[in-house]
């Protein structure tokens, strides 16, 4: 049974809020109603000043709509609005709402043991194809590796990594991540259609990251890799200073206009005490079919330069090639399908280093060892 948007208008008419004696519905605060296959989002525009005692309100009607039958998830959040302009509430489901965000505590991911972002400081650098090569070559270490895709407004993982489908749910609160290649992912793309817009605003897109993340059975991984969404807009805040990452890879081309970007998003690591692991030079050169000369279309070795100059790892370059591309089109990427091949190999590299990474920054948690002396 599938639930539409009347049934939600519906449960939601059912809510009163004390204040005011009217429901969400007659109170006119009812807004960004989406429902997508069970999934349901929308949000409760109120007065700024009455943001945290609003939290009952937001909780009540979250809650009529998960006792629908045939709802899977809810996000439901907070929009603070004044004299007709609205400003998002800074609420993240679960943490005290009158906090600033600044002060909230890290979301845990149970059995996650280390979370790696992989950024971009702007769109077309092909910080996908990486992360999805990265988090294969990961597991061909020998890692458990799970990949999630926090580019709400521009997913593309779900082609890339060739799955179709829904996720489902055992206990109907928890999704199961779906799973290809090996590994266990989890997109925005798998509950809405390929070409359906993600028209929402800051909090709502807060809100779906935090239940992709908190609100899926991700079992046991050794590392968990986010494919962050291009920029450093207020998503990638959100992730930098709730999520407890474990450190963060940087995909530019030599490009100088790409590596200005690139910097940005360095910054913003830097600034939310983020460590980045090193830097990525994609698309570094084109490989001639006829004689094997090398042709830097975008230029040569700005990547490696800016990561000498930031005084952070330079991880490695992988070429513009055409199976590169053709493979990650088809939902085969090339780390899955010819791991041995030499289109493969940079990414195995990269995995090394960043695997290294990981295993130090681990280590370096590790509370000392007390030994007592005879």
């Amino acid at each position: 049974m599938s639930v539409s948007r009347d049934d939600v208008a519906a449960a939601l008419s059912g809510v009163v809020d004390d204040e005011t004696g009217k429901d969400v519905i007659a109170a006119g605060i009812l807004q960004g109603l989406v429902v997508r296959e069970g999934h349901v989002g929308f949000s409760l525009e109120v007065d700024p000043a009455m943001g945290p005692a609003k939290e009952p309100l937001r909780q009540a009607c979250e809650a009529a709509v998960k006792r629908l039958p045939g709802v899977l998830s809810v996000t439901a959040v907070l929009t603070a609005h004044s004299g007709g302009t609205a400003a998002p509430h800074r609420h993240t489901r679960g943490a005290a709402p009158q906090q600033p965000r600044a002060q909230q505590g890290p979301l845990q991911i149970p059995g996650v043991k280390a979370i790696v972002a992989v950024a971009s400081g702007k769109g077309g650098v092909g910080k996908s194809t990486v992360a999805v090569n990265l988090a294969l070559a990961l597991a061909r270490l020998g890692r458990r590796v799970g990949l999630l895709d926090a580019d709400i407004y521009g997913p593309s993982i779900p082609r890339m990594m060739g799955i179709k489908g829904k996720p489902e749910t055992r206990d109907g609160k928890k999704l199961l991540p779906m799973e290809n290649h090996g590994l266990k992912t989890m997109s925005i793309g798998f509950l809405v259609a390929e070409d359906t817009p993600m028209i929402w605003r800051g909090p709502m897109v807060q809100s779906a990251l935090t239940q992709m993340m908190m609100d899926v059975e991700w079992g046991e991984l050794d590392v968990l890799i986010v494919d962050m969404p291009p920029g450093t807009g207020d998503a990638q805040l959100t992730m930098a200073q709730r999520v407890p990452l474990t450190g963060a890879v940087i995909v530019s081309t030599p490009q100088e206009i790409a590596l200005i970007d690139a910097r940005k998003g360095y910054a913003m690591f830097e600034k939310t005490h983020v460590p980045v692991f090193g830097i990525v030079e994609n698309m570094a050169y084109f490989i001639s079919p006829g004689s094997g000369e090398k042709s830097y279309i975008f230029g040569e070795g700005g990547a490696r330069r800016m990561a000498e100059k930031l005084g952070c790892d330079f991880l490695g370059e992988v070429p513009l090639h055409m199976t590169i591309r053709e493979t990650s089109d088809k939902g085969e990427p090339v780390v899955a399908t010819a791991p041995d091949s030499p289109e493969a190999k940079p990414y195995i590299d990269i995995a090394a280093r960043v695997a290294a990474h990981i295993d130090r920054a681990l280590a370096g948690r590790k509370a000392p060892a007390i030994t007592v002396e005879d």
